[in-house]
Order: C-alpha cells, then structure tokens, then sequence
C-alpha cells in the first residue's frame, strides 16, 4: 500500500474504521495499491487555497456592500462617482431598480433546482433528454431574440453555441443509450439515499444567502452609472467570483454525496452492520475542514478543462480526413488530456475517501483508470456532459424570466442582468444535479477497485 495512500482516515473515526476491513474482502487485485487505510489520522490539505479562498470572500463580501449601498435608496451614497466623474460617462440608478431583477433569476434558479431533487426518483431519465434535446433549440432562439434587440455580438455569440451543442449532440448520438443507463444506475442510488438530497437542499439555501449579497452589489454596479466599459468590466470580476464560489459549494456537495455512496457500494448497502454511524456527516466535517482547501484549489480549474475536453473530443470525431486540422486539433486533445491527469473530478471522491490533496488525488484517480481499463469507459461516457446540459438549460431558463422583466423595465441593461442572472441561475441548478454526477463518478471509482 503506497504511504500516501496509508496516511489518509482517521484512526480515531469510526467512518474511517469502518471501510477498512470490508475493503479487504471485496477489493480484488487492485486492493493492495487503491486500499483503504483506517490507521493514520487525516491532515489538512492545500491550506494556501483555503486561504485565498476565504481572503477573497472577504474582499468580494465588502467591495458587493459598498456598491451595493452606494446606489441603495439615494444616488451616490458613498460618493464613489467623484472618483469617475472626469473620465467616465455617469447616469444615474438605484441598486432597488435593479435587485428584485436578480431575485427573480434566483427564485427560477431555487425553484428548478428543488424541482429537480423532487423528480429525482420519477422524472429524472426524462428531465435529462429533455435537456440534451432542447438545449440546442433554446440556444438557438435566444440567438434570434439578440438579433432582434440589436444585441449583433450576443446574437452571434449563443448562435456558435448552438452549432457547438448540435455539433457536439451528433457527435455522441451513439454514446447516449450507454450513458442513460449510467445515469439511471446513479438515479436510483441518489434517491435511495434521501439525507444526500437534503444536504444538497441545505447548500442550495446557504448559496441564496450569499446571492442575495451578491446580487446587491451586482444591481449596484448595474446602477452605478460609470459607463457600460466599466460596469462590465466589474461585473466580469464578480461573475468569476461567484463562479469560483459556487463551484466550492458544489463540489462540497460532490465530496459529501461522494464518501456517501463509496461506502454503501463498499459495505454492500447502507443497512449493512459494517456501515459507520452518520457518515454524510462524517463526510461533511472532513469536507468543510481539512478536505475544505483541496475543494477550493480543484474548482478553480475542473470545470472549465472537462468543458474544453467535451468540446474537442466531439470535434475531433468529426474532423474526417483534414490532416492540418487533426494536427492541430490533436496538440490540444494532448494538451487537455494532460490537465485532466491533474484537475479531474474523480479526484473528490479521492478526497472524500482518503483525504488526500487535490492533485495527488486527481493523479491517484487517473492512474487507477489506466492501470484497470476503466478510461475507455469513462472515455465512452457521456453522463457529465449531459448533466452539463441540464445545468446550463437551467441557467438560460432563470437568465431569460430576469431578461424579459429588465427588457421591460429597463430596455437599456438587458444583456447586463441578463448574462449574469444566467450565471446565478446555473449554479443554483447545478448545485441540485451535482448529487447525481458523484454518484457517478463514484461509481467508476468503486468499479476500478473492484471489478466484480
């Protein structure tokens, strides 16, 4: 057994106590190198990345105040438009113009993301060819729309992203039946696990608190009045904080939901006598605590390499016979190939279960996928993808219901309110499908530890 591997669970836990001696009787040749260790005690991991994480909440939390106030009730509370009024264009708004627009996207975004855990056991096959097969529609009649409000760029723009998303749904048309049934498997497995939803629920409600911070400061710098250059440009740093904290929120949820099915598939069930007592919470402590930085440091970059890599394998699948283009296309299916090794998502169940850092546990994932066969599967899967889609039909639904009231309201912000109330949306959405994707992705874990 490697020492990294040893060094994982906690002696003094019975969690960890508890998945050790069946690892023994069921693991098959793998055991030896993908054990479980119940001996050593867990230590906290990427502890920079914990750090800049809460710093930057605290930087955001204050600047989403202060523009937030600065608008609020009276124009300019806080003086801010004399640092900009020589060269910049001011107008003038209130942040209350502008907030109950984003409140509208995060109750859309709330209520489909509860609707979503509601259906899991009944509608979720449906709800997720619904989502492949409409999104490119979607996509599509909201290029029109921009067209039609004058919008050139954001026209052209969601018009490539239904090319891309036709392109991409020909290109793994004959991959669907497959991963249907994976995402069946991991349905079933979800909504027999009724405490992971309600995990899942609880971080939905704790990420609506923060958007309602956010979206104070953003209405803020809607109204702020300093030129589009300007408020773009700020809205640009909020939205990739937001991302940022989203993406920890739901890959918390991903650990949690993780460490959770890892030991029922391990035990053989969760009434199995071996099964420790309360483990989703056992999984949340090790998740907000010493697993917390490795959580923080992966969602800064999982999402965006598992998009690109989707991307380019549906592209190079298509390429035919053009040897220029493979080439090139090639370097970056390499290139991508070679980030995935180190920023995966198999690498939270890594962490749930063994507690180690987040590269090493993307590597550890990795290498096991190679060593047992188990990447052509993950390679044939689709699931990710198609909850992906479900995710980003979510945030188009809750971006369009924020769109048309600002259209309405104020004709003059609308692709403004529009494309971040998009942002909100998805995240709240994706915080409700993340419980089946680690359901999946722990799935695959246990399959390459033990095949039968």
């Amino acid at each position: 057994m490697n020492d990294s591997q040893s060094s994982s669970l906690s002696s003094s836990s019975s969690y960890d106590s508890a998945i050790g001696p069946p690892q023994a009787n069921v693991v098959g040749s793998h055991s030896s190198s993908q054990g479980i260790s119940p001996s050593v005690s867990r230590h906290w991991r990427d502890v920079f990345w914990l750090l800049i994480f809460v710093a930057h909440l605290i930087v955001v939390g204050f600047a989403l105040g202060v523009f937030g106030l600065n608008r609020f009730k009276q124009p300019d509370r806080l003086n801010i438009d004399k640092y900009t009024m020589g060269f910049l264009e001011n107008k003038d708004g209130l942040t209350e113009d502008f907030w109950p627009l984003y409140a509208v996207a995060g109750g859309v975004g709330a209520v489909l993301g509860w609707t979503w855990l509601l259906l899991l056991g009944s509608r979720a096959n449906q709800m997720m060819k619904f989502s492949v097969h409409i999104l490119t529609t979607y996509l599509a009649v909201v290029s029109v729309l921009c067209f039609w409000a004058e919008q050139f760029f954001w026209g052209v723009a969601f018009a490539i992203g239904a090319a891309l998303q036709f392109l991409y749904v020909i290109s793994v048309i004959d991959r669907l039946p497959f991963t249907m049934l994976v995402l069946q498997r991991a349905v079933k497995m979800v909504w027999n696990l009724p405490e992971v939803t309600r995990v899942a629920c609880i971080f939905m409600l704790v990420m609506l608190l923060w958007l309602a911070l956010w979206s104070f400061g953003a209405a803020g710098v809607v109204a702020l009045g300093i030129g589009d250059g300007g408020r773009w440009w700020l809205l640009v740093v909020l939205s990739v904080s937001l991302f940022w904290t989203g993406a920890v929120l739901c890959n918390v949820v991903h650990v949690v939901v993780s460490g959770m099915v890892f030991l029922v598939l391990i035990h053989g069930g969760r009434e199995a006598t071996s099964m420790p007592p309360k483990p989703v919470m056992s999984s949340l402590q090790y998740a907000v605590t010493t697993s917390f930085g490795s959580i923080c440091y992966g969602s800064l970059f999982t999402a965006a390499i598992r998009t690109l890599r989707w991307e380019i394998r549906g592209l190079r699948s298509k390429i035919g016979s053009n040897e220029c283009l493979l080439c090139c296309v090639d370097f970056l299916f390499h290139l991508v190939e070679f980030l995935v090794r180190w920023f995966n998502k198999y690498a939270y169940v890594q962490i749930a279960v063994y507690g180690k850092s987040f590269n090493h546990s993307a590597k550890d994932a990795w290498e096991l996928f190679q060593s047992t066969g188990v990447e052509a599967l993950i390679a044939y899967d689709c699931s990710g993808a198609v909850i992906f889609m479900g995710t980003v039909l979510g945030g188009l639904i809750s971006g369009t219901c924020a769109a048309v009231w600002t259209r309405i309201k104020h004709p003059d912000r609308v692709v403004m309110v529009g494309c971040t109330a998009m942002l909100m949306g998805m995240i709240l959405v994706g915080l409700a499908m993340v419980v089946v994707e680690s359901a999946v992705t722990s799935i695959y874990i246990c399959y390459a530890e033990d095949p039968r």
